[in-house]
């Protein structure tokens, strides 16, 4: 019965395998270790490609929102008038709804 813990290491093409067999001989470990370690390898690379884009959108909105504010953008003024109206308009639901 075969190892559980073991990859399967079947290649449909035998130039593949034989390359990578000669590429972990190289390296000193075995099949499974060297294509576990590739496989580690490139998926930390594309976590540092992601990492670095968010770190530069990051950049991008911090600087979107430290500019000048907008017309958009509520003073104090009008979020509380926004606040007196929520206000009114849940005491307005309460009363039809007794």
């Amino acid at each position: 019965m075969p190892d559980p813990k073991a990859m399967n290491l079947r290649f449909p093409d035998p130039a593949q395998r034989a390359a990578i067999a000669a590429a972990a001989k190289q390296a000193g470990v075995s099949m499974q270790e060297y294509i576990l370690s590739a496989a580690y390898d490139r998926a930390t690379a594309v976590e540092q490609r992601f990492l670095e884009g968010f770190k530069a959108s990051m950049a991008r909105s911090g600087a979107a929102f430290a500019a000048e504010p907008s017309t958009v953008d509520a003073d104090a003024e009008q979020r509380a008038s926004e606040q007196e109206a929520l206000r009114e308009l849940a005491e307005q639901g309460r009363d039809h709804a007794a």
